[in-house]
């Protein structure tokens, strides 16, 4: 394997060592599809406990944000962005939102109407 470099597949550090082996944050668990943004475009210092992965968090969530995508950016697990998005919420760097709700379903007849009009049409 000479002139080959091996590539990592984990992350340098472990979760537990992101969320200082904490499983869950002072605030309630914030569901996946919660959206979140920053409150500031920048940042303040903060207090003395924000990580690298805080502040990576703040730069992702400068436009609303699910949890999911937000952990899908920093590439660690839903759970360990609960915990770090806990923080910034308690600091009051972070805001969240409710999800969006689904849409209410489309009237049936309506699309048949839109369907039959299309099928006369041709």
């Amino acid at each position: 394997m000479t002139g080959q470099r091996e590539e990592r597949t984990t992350p340098a550090v472990r979760p537990y060592v992101i969320t200082r082996g904490r499983s869950g944050a002072a605030s309630p668990e914030l569901p996946w599809e919660t959206l979140v943004v920053a409150v500031a475009a920048d940042p303040p210092a903060g207090p003395a406990g924000l990580q690298p992965e805080h502040r990576r968090i703040l730069g992702h969530c400068q436009g609303l944000l699910s949890v999911a995508e937000v952990a899908a950016h920093l590439g660690q697990p839903p759970s360990v962005v609960q915990v770090l998005l806990g923080d910034l919420v308690d600091w009051g760097l972070i805001i969240t939102r409710p999800p969006v709700p689904a849409a209410e379903r489309t009237d049936v007849t309506m699309l048949r109407k839109v369907l039959h009009g299309l099928e006369s049409r041709l």
